[in-house]
């Protein structure tokens, strides 16, 4: 059974095109997650339009593509998928409810509609429906696949999940803000025994409490929850864009230094689920 977890974008809240990013990767956030014959997709930011070019080269024509919430950097490469373009491909987008909109298809639509962006989302030739998620839903995608969710701490609102196949599990629980000294009941109760959490660590301590509000947490918190939950590793994520590769080095060392099953996401990088354990990081490898 395959169950692979592949970063396509690890960066948070704004896309970053230099040199000094290279090693963690610029783009945001998109998780692409292959469960036997079953392909999800896990936010549409701007590492998306490298995974829909390797769709194209790899003859996946239908996917599921979860989002944890609408903010620009969750949905800005979802105008540069080039498999919406495509009457061959279909994709179920599933969101969150969303004030003030029918669903995620409305909100996707008024970001490709002039003058923000020259091609209407009506010129996506793909099968495209769009469908809405109340946090705390389960999905029974497929036999064997099911997805969790939970709400999370973030302006607006937004959705963790929990993928569970082949007796594996990986967490994705992204963007939140912790309260310090109150663990999250509802991440605690998703996370518990998981496999893999992958977690927004975008704030420094000191960067947190300068940033109270804003909808992040940090690596601390992540490691407090992540051992208190009894998940086996814990994978930083949601990376901050003014942190270059020589400080998210640190970052990940000073992670490392209070607990070993940590470590921060890198784009191009490839986790086999099934053979995944909390010392063997070499099981991820670069996309060819």
């Amino acid at each position: 059974m395959d169950f692979t977890v592949t970063f396509w974008g690890v960066r948070g809240t704004f896309p970053c095109a230099y040199s000094s990013h290279l090693g963690y990767g610029g783009n945001t956030s998109c998780v692409e997650i292959r469960a036997g014959d079953n392909v999800l997709v896990l936010d549409a930011g701007t590492g998306l339009r490298g995974l829909g070019k390797r769709f194209l080269c790899d003859g996946v024509n239908r996917a599921t593509l979860l989002m944890t919430h609408a903010h620009w950097d969750h949905v800005n490469g979802f105008p540069f998928f080039e498999p919406g373009y495509r009457p061959d491909f279909s994709m179920n987008v599933i969101a969150r409810d969303l004030k003030g909109c029918d669903c995620i298809g409305e909100v996707l639509s008024d970001c490709m509609e002039s003058p923000l962006f020259p091609v209407p989302l009506k010129t996506m030739r793909a099968d495209l429906s769009f469908e809405n998620l109340t946090a705390g839903d389960r999905l029974d995608l497929a036999p064997g696949l099911v997805v969790r969710t939970a709400p999370l701490n973030h302006p607006g609102g937004a959705i963790g999940y929990r993928i569970e196949y082949g007796g594996k599990t990986f967490c994705y629980v992204t963007d939140t803000e912790h309260v310090p000294g109150e663990p999250d009941k509802n991440i605690l109760s998703l996370i518990e025994g998981a496999d893999l959490v992958a977690y927004d660590a975008c704030y420094t301590e000191a960067q947190f409490a300068e940033r109270r509000g804003w909808g992040h947490s940090t690596p601390d918190e992540g490691i407090r929850l992540a051992r208190a939950a009894g998940a086996g590793s814990l994978c930083l994520f949601h990376h901050d864009p003014d942190h270059d590769d020589a400080r998210m080095a640190a970052i990940e060392r000073e992670a490392q230094a209070q607990w070993n099953g940590v470590f921060a996401a890198r784009e191009g990088a490839s986790i086999d689920m099934m053979r995944w354990r909390q010392d063997a990081l070499c099981t991820m490898r670069p996309v060819a």
